[in-house]
């Protein structure tokens, strides 16, 4: 069967409906993409041709060619995609009576026997109801209907005309049966009683959970979910095989498809069709599937949703044989204390870089960790000076619950004179004050850009997996290889310790005096 222009299949066999929006100079050709939420070719020809009888309501229009695409293309979906839900509700669950059947008919003999189409009697049919509704659907000022009036009402009896044909069709086709194997139809989302995507992850986003960083970074991704789905689509209605479809959209997805020319204005399924656009990385996937899983694990608790889904969904990428980030090596770390303690090169400007940079070399902390910290974090017990690494204040965020921590100052530290700078630093302030704050990688940009951009060419050890995170990997592998025990270590370096006797039973975790006592055997 040879389809109409305006359906296309997705690879998932799914018609979606196109239609071109009103050209205005200078701008290119764009279209509304509509899913028919059908998988039959039958019932999707029938329903785009209704589709097509109401969208030649506003191919003329004048006034959306001067629009701003985005607001066109708002205006046009809705109103093709109330049409087209009220069309198969009305078809599919009460069905037409024969007597509105054939007032419809007689209206057509009216429009069919005009003089030229159309005639005064013709008219009579757009009524004020209807005349209004289109002009509410598409956003019209009266100026502006006032200045198309014309031109619409002749476009809209020659829909009106078509649309009574499409729906006569629809209806005929319901008074016989086939007994050829039906056609397979999409799901259409019922209204469920249970809470609305939308409404569940509001709800997810304002538990007491997020800094700000992973507040934004977990509403990025959950904004596929609400593009895929529709904020309105209820949570108990969304299955394990659409779990499985957004797997597939999200590995299609562009990298930085919100910035890019070429799928910044397009919907979430035309962006991941545009041709030529290099994909987002295994790594990404995993992270939008694992944000999933958590926030239907939460809705289930929640009551929001009915099974857990994007359970064990992640993909399991081949690793490369030098693939991530690696440790230094002695004669590395040697010749970056030299650098960052005597400054034999000239590659060390500032002192918030140099202490920035053997914070990392001697605790194993993160950029964003040691970046924040304010004046009053580096504190005092007993004898022990420690670094209290937390998330207290404005513009302060921690990865995880487990980097809030005390990590002790090492020896080495102490005896380059850490401690007398920090004294000399007034209270109430931060520590690195040349630091500047971005909202994407906290005040850690500037510490992080000079360690990994300057110093490290200049003493000849840029390569791959060498960067200020590498510090972090060698303290992890030197306390390892000096014997500290794993739940030690981790806890110095503020990962999650593991095991129920780490979780559960050990919930106080090690003193200062035991991580101190481990922390002095790294070495440089």
């Amino acid at each position: 069967m040879k389809l109409s222009a305006y359906l296309s299949p997705s690879r998932h066999g799914v018609y979606y409906f196109r239609w071109p929006l009103p050209q205005a100079e200078e701008q290119k050709r764009r279209t509304v993409r509509i899913s028919l939420r059908t998988k039959c070719p039958d019932r999707a020809g029938d329903l785009a041709r209704h589709l097509a009888s109401c969208g030649r309501l506003i191919r003329e229009n004048k006034t959306l060619a001067r629009l701003r695409q985005d607001e066109m293309r708002d205006i046009v979906r809705s109103y093709f995609a109330a049409s087209l839900d009220r069309y198969v509700e009305r078809l599919n669950d009460t069905g037409l009576p024969e007597r509105s059947l054939d007032a419809l008919r007689q209206e057509l003999d009216v429009h069919e026997d005009a003089i030229g189409g159309f005639d005064d009697l013709s008219d009579l049919y757009l009524d004020t109801g209807t005349l209004d509704s289109f002009r509410a659907s598409a956003g019209l000022t009266e100026a502006q209907w006032a200045e198309n009036e014309p031109a619409l009402r002749q476009e809209m009896r020659k829909a009106r005309r078509d649309q009574i044909k499409a729906i006569l069709s629809a209806a005929e086709s319901l008074e016989g049966y086939s007994f050829t194997k039906p056609c397979q139809t999409a799901p259409r989302p019922p209204q469920a009683r249970s809470a609305s995507l939308g409404e569940a992850i509001e709800d997810f986003m304002a538990e007491p959970q997020w800094s700000d960083h992973m507040a934004a970074k977990a509403r990025a991704f959950l904004s596929v979910l609400l593009e895929y789905f529709g904020p309105d689509r209820r949570m108990a209605d969304i299955t394990r095989h659409d779990a499985a479809e957004v797997k597939k959209v999200v590995q299609s997805l562009p990298i930085n498809r919100k910035t890019k020319t070429e799928t910044k204005d397009l919907p979430l399924l035309e962006a991941i069709e545009v041709p030529g656009m290099k994909k987002v990385s295994v790594e990404t996937v995993n992270n939008h599937m694992a944000m999933f899983y958590r926030f239907w694990k939460w809705a289930v608790t929640h009551g929001k949703a009915t099974e857990k889904l994007f359970e064990e969904m992640k993909i399991t990428a081949r690793k490369k044989p030098d693939d991530g980030r690696k440790a230094f090596s002695p004669a590395q770390t040697k010749r970056l204390f030299q650098e960052l303690t005597e400054n034999t090169s000239g590659f060390v400007k500032e002192d918030d870089h140099k202490w920035g940079a053997l914070l990392g070399l001697y605790t194993g902390a993160r950029l964003r960790e040691i970046a924040q910290l304010d004046v009053t974090d580096i504190r005092q017990e007993g004898d022990i000076w420690f670094i209290d690494i937390n998330d207290d204040g404005p513009n302060k965020s921690l990865k995880t619950p487990a980097a809030k921590r005390r990590v002790p100052v090492h020896s080495d530290l102490i005896q380059l004179g850490f401690l007398d700078w920090v004294a000399a630093k007034p209270e109430g302030q931060r520590l690195f004050l040349s630091f500047s704050y971005n909202a994407k990688e906290g005040y850690g940009r500037n510490l992080g850009r000079r360690f990994n951009n300057v110093l490290l060419p200049g003493l000849g050890m840029k390569e791959g997996g060498l960067v200020f995170h590498s510090l972090r990997h060698t303290m992890v592998t030197r306390l390892a290889q000096a014997g500290v025990p794993e739940p030690l270590f981790q806890e110095i370096v503020g990962h999650e310790r593991q095991g129920v006797a780490q979780q559960v039973y050990f919930k106080e975790g090690h003193t200062l005096v035991q991580k101190q006592e481990a922390l002095e055997k790294f070495k440089v």
